[in-house]
């Protein structure tokens, strides 16, 4: 068998914002999927040392969700963090085909007090190094590296106000029912034309048992359509689906959200979480010249709780009723 090549990348950008600033973004992975466009969602394994969030080193196992050439890919990956040398190396352990191999390093460099280089290296294997494996993985590290670092950077450069531009919410509400009936509402999406008034329109697919990805029109309190586009991944015996908008309203650069049971006395507990990016500039064009990140704040908080609220009274009514008729 002949050895396989390994092929390396290598992508840059220089961001006016402390070093610090930088690393502390790549190593908190749990908001990755609110930060990267490509990736949907990150499940952290196991760690032998303080989540990224807290500027700790260690290692990390991490199974994560991303697209990668409009198809969504996972693998599980080990991350090697060294807070004091801001690196981070990384090795997929189950690299997703057609790759065989996939690993690298995240450099972040002090170039002044709010001046930061940042060096994303790759290298990558295919199975007998075919071709069209070999530029189907390099188009995907092209673009979601390039996407990955140009987001970091705008985000970064606003460390300042970075706290206000994201808001994390949620709702819940008790359900006297079965939580698989809950469940089986929340997971056929594909129903929710007929089943949830404020959804005009879904288009879905299923091509992976779990993971959906879907196209969707909402209409708004003052008659207004959204279409948004999103990737799902749904995990029944825990109770959970997990989402991220891959398609947003202006007025916000990523959403990502969850919606999850749990036991609750002789019921069951239906939680909606909302996480949000606000996108600055477009506060002004959507909600008139008065408005500001407090406003637009309150707006989103608003609008996707009155959505989601209603989706969960549904969800309640429908696991309620089958109850009542047994």
């Amino acid at each position: 068998m002949s050895a396989e090549k390994v092929h390396r990348t290598s992508h840059e950008v220089e961001i006016a914002a402390p070093a610090g600033v930088v690393y502390g973004i790549i190593a908190d992975t749990g908001k990755w999927p609110l930060y990267f466009p490509p990736n949907i969602h990150v499940e952290r394994l196991e760690g032998t040392g303080p989540d990224g969030a807290q500027g700790g080193g260690g290692t990390e196992r991490l199974r994560m969700w991303a697209t990668a050439n409009g198809t969504v890919k996972t693998w599980t990956s080990r991350r090697e963090l060294d807070p004091g040398r801001r690196r981070i190396e990384f090795r997929q352990e189950i690299p997703a085909a057609p790759l065989t191999g996939m690993g690298g390093t995240w450099i972040v460099e002090e170039t002044g007090e709010l001046a930061t280089r940042l060096t994303l290296l790759h290298d990558f294997t295919v199975a007998d190094d075919r071709a069209e494996d070999v530029e189907w993985v390099q188009r995907a590290t092209d673009t979601n590296s390039t996407s990955e670092l140009g987001r970091l950077k705008a985000l970064a450069e606003r460390w300042r106000e970075l706290d206000d531009l994201v808001l994390s919410f949620e709702d819940s509400v008790h359900v006297e029912g079965p939580a698989e009936r809950v469940y089986d509402f929340l997971y056929r999406v594909g129903d929710w034309p007929e089943r949830v008034p404020h959804v005009d329109r879904l288009d879905l697919v299923e091509e992976t048992p779990g993971v959906q990805v879907m196209s969707m029109d909402t209409r708004t309190a003052d008659g207004s359509v959204h279409t948004t586009e999103s990737v799902r991944v749904c995990f029944p015996e825990a109770g959970r689906i997990v989402y991220k908008q891959t398609a947003t309203p202006a007025l916000m650069a990523a959403h990502t959200g969850e919606w999850s049971l749990r036991p609750e006395g002789t019921g069951v507990k239906v939680t909606s979480q909302h996480s949000v990016v606000l996108r600055p500039e477009n506060i002004e064009r959507i909600l008139g010249p008065e408005a500001d990140v407090a406003a637009a704040r309150r707006y989103v908080r608003e609008a996707l709780g009155r959505n989601s609220g209603a989706t969960l009274a549904l969800a309640k009514e429908f696991a309620q009723n089958a109850t009542a008729t047994r």
